[in-house]
């Protein structure tokens, strides 16, 4: 099977499953939420997460497993598009590489707030030393567990800052599209709902998938749930970063269509909570 075969396959199997993948569709915004990033200042980053699963620490306003975000974040920027990679109607869903820089189109606002390093992880079976992100989690049970460990869904204006950093990148790794760093455009996706793969990477794999502020996986591996700000139930549910599939993984996309209650194999979520006041 020829490469663009495969690429058609794969956008078919998405849609089947209901996706919505198309950037033009209802369902997707190529730049989605308010957003934040550094201008003035580089922002502090601790390393860590808030799984419980993994053996990483920090310390400071955050505590352990969690990264501090802090900049100056721009809610509506300019990112022009050097090369497509898909023909009609994927035309505008997977870009090659971006101009560099990105503009600021309106006055930047400062972010300040803590992060997961890592998704929402446990290990892949019990007694297993192999930790992999949660899925068939929907928002409701994603914001619950957020909750349960003193922390919250991160806001779609967090994430987008937190995974494109002070440059405003597309990719949380640069301005090129590369799925050699981060897991994403995998191809054999098996078919719907049970039968599709589950090509999850752990924890430990695909260590340079790194936003400028140190967080993991921002992009490809799981979707993340993230909360709609300013939005009522049912509409508070978003989805941010693609997932496995050649699909929408990068900074400022998003996935609008599913509701509150929706879950499925592909779909994960991290944390955030706002940061410990500065001494």
């Amino acid at each position: 099977m020829d490469l663009q075969h495969s690429i058609t396959k794969a956008f078919s199997v998405a849609a089947f499953f209901g996706l919505t993948l198309a950037p033009q569709s209802r369902g997707v915004a190529g730049s989605a939420g308010p957003l934040h990033v550094a201008a003035s200042h580089t922002p502090a980053a601790s390393v860590g997460t808030a799984q419980p699963t993994s053996s990483a620490a920090s310390s400071g306003p955050c505590g352990e497993r969690m990264i501090l975000v802090e900049g100056d974040a721009c809610p509506s920027a300019e990112q022009v598009c050097l090369k497509w990679l898909d023909p009609p109607p994927y035309q505008n869903l997977r870009c090659g590489e971006y101009a560099k820089p990105a503009k600021c189109k309106v006055p930047r606002v400062h972010r300040r707030f803590c992060i997961d390093r890592e998704e929402f992880a446990e290990p892949s079976s019990p007694g297993s030393d192999e930790v992999m992100p949660r899925v068939n989690t929907s928002w409701g049970e994603a914001k619950a567990l957020c909750e349960a460990r003193g922390a919250r869904l991160c806001k779609e204006a967090e994430w987008e800052f937190a995974c494109e950093g002070p440059e405003m990148s597309p990719y949380p790794y640069g301005w090129k599209r590369d799925s050699e760093i981060c897991n994403f455009d995998k191809k054999s996706l098996g078919g719907a709902m049970s039968k599709l793969k589950d090509l999850r990477a752990p924890e430990s794999a695909y260590p340079e998938c790194l936003s400028p502020f140190g967080v993991h996986n921002m992009v490809g591996n799981v979707d993340e749930w993230v909360e709609r700000e300013r939005m009522s139930p049912p509409n508070r549910s978003a989805l941010r970063g693609g997932w496995w599939l050649p699909g929408r993984n990068r900074c400022r996309a998003a996935t609008l269509a599913h509701g509150e209650d929706y879950s499925a194999k592909q779909v994960g979520f991290r944390c955030c909570k706002d940061a410990q006041a500065a001494r």
